[in-house]
């Protein structure tokens, strides 16, 4: 058992276990605890639901620590493997956080939130067609989850099937009317397709929902500024970047799907003297 080798390993490693060469008769041979093996299996569980109450508190670091243990002492536990990839993920190890999520794949093949998980870690590695493939399946067990939906209509943006892609957005919608992000990245796709108009109409839709979230609000100065109305662009944009610094840096933009026309028209934006200033403060 996997259990027994890897407490053996550890014991023989800080030296509390030894094999002992050959001795005369009369020697007494050392005597080893028996494992108990159920109450191994409830420490493991005992520290997975401790990492999964840290990585609650963002302690991701410590978190993964205590499930990597846990996954040692319940290696067939499906849900502790499974929460080791998601703080894996968290921490961007993917080529772990893929591992360990197979391992509960293997362990539980229907579990939708593994099937996102590996999703979630291949899109971050850059292999949207295996990131396609895990949300479908995790789709076609819960077809009614926005959040896959949204994942899944990023995956075909970074493949470009813009049409196919606002599909998924949409059906996520129709699902949470509020959730905003699937609105705004509709507008991102529909920037990249020259439909300058539909887009800004999305991020304004997109700030119906959520007023004070910056995005929307800088894609649309953007739009603005590109389209020459520079006023209109610094008044809603200036106030977007001060709200949230993170937006100032180019490569965040990148990260969260703002595509090659959007960006150089960021780029634009960003070298008008009076942005300029500000992102100098920021």
């Amino acid at each position: 058992m996997l259990i027994r080798t890897s407490l053996l390993s550890a014991l023989t490693a800080i030296g509390l276990w030894t094999i002992a060469a050959p001795v005369r008769a009369q020697a007494l041979l050392p005597y080893v605890l028996p494992l108990d093996a159920e109450r191994l299996e409830d420490q493991g569980l005992a520290l997975a639901q401790e990492a999964a109450q840290l990585a609650q508190l963002q302690q991701y670091e410590l978190a993964l620590a205590q499930a990597q243990l846990a996954s040692q002492l319940v290696p067939t536990s499906a849900a502790v493997w499974g929460l080791l990839g998601s703080l894996y993920l968290q921490v961007e190890e993917f080529d772990a956080a893929i591992a360990a999520l197979s391992r509960a794949k293997i362990l539980e093949s229907d579990n939708t939130a593994v099937l996102f998980a590996l999703g979630t870690a291949h899109f971050r590695k850059g292999n949207y067609e295996k990131a396609s493939d895990f949300l479908e399946s995790g789709l076609a067990i819960d077809p009614d989850n926005p959040g896959a939906l949204f994942d899944l209509g990023n995956t075909y943006f970074k493949l470009n099937e813009f049409d196919t892609a606002i599909a998924q957005y949409e059906r996520s919608v129709g699902l949470d009317p509020e959730f905003w992000p699937s609105v705004n990245n509709i507008g991102l796709v529909e920037y990249e397709q020259g439909k300058v108009e539909s887009a800004i109409g999305r991020w304004e839709e997109s700030l119906e929902i959520a007023p004070m979230e910056p995005e929307p609000e800088l894609a649309i100065a953007v739009a603005k500024f590109a389209q020459g109305d520079v006023d209109a662009a610094l008044e809603i944009g200036i106030p977007a970047l001060e709200k949230d610094s993170r937006y100032a840096d180019m490569q965040f933009l990148i990260d969260n799907l703002w595509g090659p026309k959007l960006i150089a028209d960021t780029d634009a934006f960003f070298s008008y003297p009076d942005v300029q200033a500000v992102l100098a403060q920021l």
